[in-house]
């Protein structure tokens, strides 16, 4: 997934920029300007070093000497060696001049290489080709490569917007001689060859992928820096040493064991260290590990088979007690004195709104009952009092009078029309009639 500026081709669905990357990339390394709303004071004007986004989230400062209206996700055209090319403005104004500070302080004002103009449409079509052209460079040059048995992987290609040169970037373990690769790369592809050698971290930067934590890759989205990281921040966040789940998609450990390095540090200043013995009359605590979150520092016996099992937890006065004792020449007579047992409160059980019940989602998907229909209910009950066949001997049809007779029965309504008499008065029937 990726756009014709940033990644590998073709447009994600759900890019509502076209493949134009004006939003920041798919979200890879984008940036918020968040002093665009800021007015400058009057007679000021706007910083005129602007940031320029590449492919993979390569970002360069150029100079604004032609004083262009540029805003953030215009497309332009830059100084190249040799050559122009195309990139995406991703910083502007106030913001540039904080980035050039932190990115690149010793940048010069005139060092800095030029903006020539706004791409123009022939400009893009010409930089959307020599994105399509990469990925068939990267897998030819690698056919390249493995046909002069060299130890390295080339990982990633990129054109310039004038399609007169291409930056190989790659990996490899040592030393490479690679002239005869680039003089078979220039007659096969007819352009000027550059060789990058990156890391493994950088290299999984420019390939993106999914973490172990099941989010994308921290250096592919938003981290713009590589600092070492060694075991030790492992040994002090209390991690075992696996090397299968320390280390990251590039091979060597994962960048966020840094992250809370520093409140591990912090919080550690409040324990004695470790490497005191606790001697006692029942014999000699030998420290195992540290609970940073529950404020305990565990300890076992030492040589003792039948108590070696048993880990007794103490808080980091109590040990800084044991240890005041020891140095006095005391010993206590069991570390089981200074265990501080706390009330473990079992919660009483309760069924809050039925949860326990298995019936209790039949309501949402049970068939909601169909009404009885009135009519057919009545013309049954007609068809029930008029069946002679099966009478009722215990009761009465015939209701009975406020003195106990038989009242007569009801006559049934006769709901035929009685015809019209004739309305003629003045004509007699006629003869035939009779």
């Amino acid at each position: 997934m990726g756009c014709s500026s940033c990644g590998s081709g073709g447009i994600p669905s759900g890019c509502k920029n076209n493949g134009n990357c004006s939003s920041g990339g798919c979200n890879k390394l984008e940036v918020y300007d968040w002093l665009a709303n800021v007015a400058l004071p009057s007679g000021q004007k706007q910083f005129d070093i602007v940031e320029i986004r590449f492919k993979n989230s390569r970002k360069e400062f150029y100079r604004n000497s032609k004083e262009l209206k540029l805003q953030t996700g215009d497309v332009v055209v830059v100084e190249g060696a040799p050559g122009y090319d195309v990139g995406v403005v991703s910083v502007i104004g106030e913001l540039a001049r904080i980035q050039v500070s932190k990115k690149a302080p010793n940048l010069k004002h005139t060092d800095a290489k030029k903006i020539r103009k706004i791409a123009e449409q022939e400009d893009i079509d010409k930089w959307i080709k020599a994105r399509s052209l990469e990925k068939e460079v990267m897998y030819k040059s690698r056919t390249l490569a493995v046909n002069l048995n060299l130890q390295m992987k080339i990982s990633d290609v990129e054109y310039q917007g004038d399609l007169t040169k291409a930056t190989f970037y790659y990996t490899a373990e040592g030393r490479v001689d690679f002239r005869q690769l680039i003089r078979d790369m220039a007659d096969e592809f007819k352009i000027r060859v550059e060789m990058k050698q990156i890391g493994s971290r950088q290299e999984a930067s420019r390939l993106g992928g999914i973490g172990s934590c099941g989010r994308e890759l921290c250096c592919s989205t938003w981290l713009t820096d590589f600092r070492s990281v060694s075991t030790s921040a492992a040994r002090y966040q209390q991690l075992s040493l696996n090397p299968q789940k320390l280390a990251g998609q590039c091979g060597k450990l994962k960048c966020c064991l840094n992250y809370e390095l520093d409140s591990y540090l912090d919080a550690l200043k409040a324990f004695p260290k470790g490497d005191l013995k606790l001697r006692t009359e029942k014999g000699t605590a030998v420290y195992i590990k540290t609970d940073v979150f529950k404020q305990q520092m565990w300890y076992a016996y030492d040589g003792d088979k039948s108590q070696g099992s048993t880990l007794v937890p103490l808080g980091p006065d109590r040990v800084r007690e044991i240890i005041k004792l020891n140095k006095d020449g005391k010993k206590p007579s069991d570390l089981m004195e200074y265990v501080v047992k706390e009330k473990v409160v079992v919660p009483e059980y309760a069924n809050v709104d039925g949860q326990d019940s298995l019936d209790r989602f039949e309501h949402i998907f049970k068939k909601p009952k169909k009404r009885p229909n009135k009519n057919k209910s009545k013309q049954k009950a007609k068809v029930g009092n008029s069946d002679n066949k099966s009478p009722n001997p215990q009761k009465n049809t015939n209701p009975t009078n406020k003195a106990g007779e038989n009242s007569p029965p009801k006559k049934r309504r006769n709901n035929k029309r009685k015809p019209k008499p004739n309305s003629n008065k003045n004509n007699p029937p006629s003869n035939d009639s009779k």
